[in-house]
């Protein structure tokens, strides 16, 4: 048996890679031999150790299913900065098409399902002649799309991204619903289970908003607001799951597994932490995965002044200082667009977990 499968999307940030990794996952785990490709990516990452240089999904799918990666297979074309214009200006010094056809075929002869990840929405990577459409067209693939969560906003999304699939006749293997309100899952599975049906395409499984996906890391928080790190680097992978500004200290219930960011003004920092102190003697652990200090910056010269340093060093809480105000923090960090990383692998198997219970898997490996 050799399937194509390829996932596309309705959009960015919807839970694309999310569903890939999910459904890889489930794949491998039910015993099936399942190869991994993204041949248009638009995001490299240089591992500087190995000097290999492949698209940031490509990345996390090798460590994910643990196969040593060839970017010339696993991601065959990067379409970074500039590349475009180069490609516009002289399209005969590219064969990006013939690129990706030697990776299928590398993959074909070692697996029995292939993935094909695609990339942001419909039609990107036309300026190239490689719309998500046109490559699965060119590898003979079958597709499933992936929309996020609602009635009308959804099937008007769905309608116009299936349009250019239907241009290239590329079958669709079915709809994926991606974060959807627990109390709207029945609404929306009728709803637009009935669009669809109209449409003749299956509809797949339809998934429940998951809010641990949507924790950041401190490091992606620090990021955010261009901090700069004070204490505790090494702990710089703290899941946060919750946003704390110290206003709201005095009310807040710490529970046991909290992992709280906690937003600072520098004028009050020994005083907040000393009272978070106070308020979690009998916890177990502490509840805070960062602190984030929040002023003009110049912080690094006060650090040796905290009077809380002592229990954040006992406690290795990473803390960082930004030039940022309170607002201006919470603001930034509102904004993160939160993705599934090497560095969070809780959320690889919270996707497969979804996968396997809001998705007809059968339906899939059944299709023509």
């Amino acid at each position: 048996m050799l399937k194509r499968i390829y996932i596309a999307a309705t959009s960015q940030h919807i839970g694309k890679t999310t569903s890939t990794l999910g459904l890889v996952k489930l794949l491998k785990k039910k015993g099936y031999n399942v190869g991994y490709c993204k041949p248009v990516g638009q995001e490299g990452v240089l591992n500087e150790s190995t000097g290999v240089y492949a698209d940031k999904d490509a990345v996390l799918f090798a460590q994910v299913m643990e196969f040593e990666m060839e970017p010339q297979i696993h991601s065959p074309v990067i379409l970074g900065p500039g590349a475009t214009q180069q490609y516009l200006d002289n399209p005969s010094n590219y064969d990006f098409e013939g690129d990706i056809f030697r990776a299928a075929e590398i993959l074909e002869k070692k697996h029995e399902i292939i993935i094909f990840e695609g990339t942001g929405h419909p039609g990107v990577g036309s300026v190239v002649n490689l719309s998500n459409a046109e490559v699965a067209q060119k590898l003979g693939a079958s597709v499933i799309l992936v929309v996020e969560g609602g009635v009308g906003n959804t099937i008007d999304r769905l309608n116009l991204s299936l349009s250019l699939f239907r241009e290239q006749k590329v079958p669709i293997i079915g709809v994926i619903v991606n974060k959807v309100l627990i109390d709207k899952l029945d609404k929306v599975k009728h709803y637009v289970g009935i669009k669809l049906k109209e449409w003749g395409i299956p509809l797949l499984g339809v998934m429940p908003y998951d809010k641990t996906l949507l924790y950041p890391l401190f490091d992606t928080v620090c990021k955010a607001i261009d901090g700069r790190y004070l204490h505790n680097f090494d702990q710089r992978y703290n899941r946060v799951e919750k946003v704390l500004a110290a206003s709201l200290v005095d009310t807040h219930t710490f529970k046991e597994d909290a992992s709280v960011l906690l937003v600072v003004s520098a004028n009050r920092v020994n005083e907040v932490v000393s009272k978070i102190h106070q308020k979690t003697t009998h916890l177990s652990k502490c509840p805070l995965a960062g602190i984030v200090i929040t002023g003009d910056g110049r912080l690094e010269e006060w650090s040796e002044a905290f009077g809380c340093e002592g229990y954040i060093l006992t406690h290795q809480i990473p803390v960082v200082a930004t030039r940022l105000d309170t607002y201006g923090s919470a603001l930034q960090i509102s904004r993160i667009e939160v993705k599934i990383n090497t560095r969070t692998p809780w959320k690889t198997e919270k996707a497969r977990e979804m996968i396997e219970e809001h998705v007809n898997l059968s339906a899939i490996i059944d299709a023509n």
